[in-house]
């Protein structure tokens, strides 16, 4: 992109890409006058020079935007920035259009050359390969790090977050609380309806544990329909009002709603703290499996709070 703004003197450009969910362009980098608020405009295939140039696939060059009925108006309003002409190139590599590069207005009023479109579109080549090698690492990464059927976290990053949550809490004196949940009576959800049902009432599972976290909490999938929930900056407290609040979310859920059906799945939940009750990742992780294996063996759809390391070691009742 540097490059691009060495070679081909212009007032203006401005990278866009294409959102995969939303199949609309956005910008990603830009340069000059208003620049910074590009970020606020989304383009849909076929809006704009950008658009359709995205859409089609295909280079264009507008000498007076005047006269073409594509030109989208509105950031210059918006923005009060004058466009006269565009350069616009499609980031295509391997078939796919990832995005579009513009350049706005040659400096001093001249018109984009024959050299400078055959010049932009060998370096979008370029940056378009740039751009998909990097994608296809963070994808790489992402599925390291993620489990491939809820989208949760998997158990590798698990540790590794807890493992640093736990360093943390150590060096300045804080602290951080555990969920562990276990769903009751699954393999009845596999045996009377599938497997295939079963792994849709684990998605929908996830989604019931997203709902109300902050962007500091991560769930994990531990494996099987256990899952993990961790509460940086949170004592046993909050951690035992979240774990509440989640169990009543299960217990109001309809799961498989969308195929026609009317499942139910409740939920047990053990809740421990880091350094309240425990000394160490390990022992964390322990005792909130514990607690939730004592409401497994106890009641099911409930929460134990890890209150009191005694208790697992067969000292005295703990609390409900």
């Amino acid at each position: 992109m540097e490059k691009t703004r060495e070679l081909v003197q212009s007032e203006a450009w401005s990278l866009l890409l294409i959102d995969e969910e939303t199949q609309e362009l956005h910008c990603s980098v830009a340069i000059g006058e208003h620049a910074e608020n590009l970020q606020q405009f989304k383009l849909k295939l076929g809006e704009g020079v950008a658009g359709w140039v995205a859409r089609e696939g295909k280079p264009m060059v507008v000498h007076d935007v005047g006269e073409d009925p594509r030109f989208f108006n509105e950031m210059d309003l918006t923005l009060g920035f004058q466009t006269n002409s565009i350069l616009c190139v499609p980031l295509e590599t391997r078939g796919k259009v990832l995005g579009v590069l513009e350049v706005i207005n040659k400096k001093g009023g001249g018109q984009f050359s024959d050299g400078d479109l055959n010049l932009v579109t060998k370096l979008a080549g370029f940056a378009a390969v740039a751009i998909e090698n990097a994608r296809l690492y963070h994808q790489a990464k992402l599925l390291t790090l993620t489990d491939e059927l809820t989208h949760l976290y998997n158990s590798r990053f698990f540790n590794q977050f807890l493992e640093s949550e736990v360093k943390r809490c150590r060096r300045y004196d804080s602290n951080v609380s555990l969920i562990f949940l276990d769903l009751d009576f699954f393999k009845k959800v596999n045996d009377q309806h599938g497997h295939l049902m079963g792994s849709k009432v684990l998605q929908e599972a996830a989604d019931v544990l997203r709902e109300g976290l902050r962007d500091v909490d991560i769930v994990a999938r531990y494996g099987g329909d256990e899952f993990l929930v961790i509460l940086p900056e949170t004592r046993i407290p909050a951690a035992a009002y979240v774990a509440e609040r989640m169990r009543q979310g299960f217990e109001k859920k309809v799961f498989l709603a969308e195929e026609g059906l009317d499942v139910r799945v409740t939920a047990s939940f053990g809740v421990a703290s880091f350094p309240e009750f425990s000394s160490s990742k390990e022992e964390l992780v322990r005792m909130a499996d514990q607690a939730m294996y004592r409401v497994k063996n106890e009641s099911r759809n409930g929460v134990f709070v890890a209150d009191d390391p005694d208790v697992f070691a067969g000292k005295e009742e703990g609390k409900k």
